[in-house]
């Protein structure tokens, strides 16, 4: 595909398309037949790859306990992707006062209350308290897919509010999870290269807040614990991540209390692929007609040739 690396000209054309609808809020847009389509042909290919290994199926709604965001610490280190739940629990007279500042076009939040609920902002937070207590031997491959909120509002296409993720996440013993890594990266590398996307792979970090997130960002690249598959969609000298692994080390085993079968705290690790952003790149980089799509394309999603 020739066009030119624009987040204008590249947004301009998704709707032009009808691949994405404007909702009025930056990073929110809606999502066509097509858009989705692609979507979900990728999620099943991504399945039909791990099926060998028999993961786990979950599946959870887009919000985790607030307790839970507490617990892992996302406050501390991401408050400023984060999305509270607030719900009105006011009289009559808070109602009229809420309804009156509607209609002035004023600030109304104060009125509302927080919730014990909060917006999911990584997919596989909820799978970790289910694997608390003592592995089997061999430990646990578990996969979700959800809806993950975070605060970036951006008119760059493929910087979501909201947006679908799938996980594989994986808990063991430290060779166990070695292994997870080195199979998985290289399985799902030859997977994403079928598509003929021109990737390339990084080191990378998360986006930490403040000074002393700079040195957690440090830390993490030093020790090589997130790798990210690099896409260009908006830029080619800053290429997307559509995908990444990350290894956890005992965080999460720590904190809710996973053990491998030998006793000891376990080790996790996640191969996370943002939904959204894949489409993205395949539409960038093959066109926005799947049926013009090249052929090897379209057989590895099971898309039928077009007549």
């Amino acid at each position: 595909m020739n066009t030119p690396y624009s987040c204008e000209e590249f947004y301009s054309e998704l709707l032009e398309h009808g691949l994405i609808y404007p909702t009025g809020v930056d990073g929110g847009y809606g999502r066509g037949k097509v858009f989705e389509e692609i979507l979900g042909r990728f999620d099943s290919l991504l399945l039909r790859n791990s099926a060998s290994a028999s993961p786990e199926i979950v599946t959870f709604p887009p919000i985790v306990a607030r307790t839970l965001i507490e617990k892992v610490g996302y406050m501390e280190n991401f408050p400023h992707l984060s999305g509270s739940i607030s719900s009105f629990t006011g009289d009559d007279k808070q109602a009229r006062r809420l309804r009156e500042r509607i209609q002035a076009c004023e600030h109304w939040e104060d009125l509302m209350t927080p919730t014990e609920c909060m917006m999911t902002p990584a997919a596989c937070y909820p799978v970790y308290p289910i694997l608390s207590g003592t592995l089997k031997p061999g430990g646990r491959l578990v996969t979700v897919m959800n809806w993950v909120y975070r605060h970036e509002p951006s008119a760059e296409p493929t910087r979501l509010q909201s947006f679908r993720m799938r996980e594989f996440i994986r808990a063991g013993t430290p060779d166990e999870v070695d292994e997870f890594q080195s199979e998985w990266m290289e399985r799902y590398l030859t997977l994403l290269l079928t598509l003929k996307l021109p990737m390339t792979t990084d080191l990378a970090s998360d986006a930490f807040f403040g000074r002393t997130g700079k040195m957690m960002e440090a830390s993490q690249r030093e020790q090589a614990l997130k790798i990210e598959m690099l896409v260009p969609v908006i830029s080619e000298a800053n290429p997307t991540a559509i995908g990444s692994f990350n290894r956890h080390n005992d965080k999460f085993s720590s904190i809710f209390g996973i053990l491998s079968d030998d006793g000891k705290t376990a080790v996790t690790a996640c191969l996370a692929f943002g939904l959204e952003r894949t489409t993205l790149a395949l539409l960038k980089t093959h066109g926005f007609e799947p049926r013009d799509w090249p052929t090897d394309v379209r057989r590895a999603l099971l898309w039928p040739t077009p007549p």
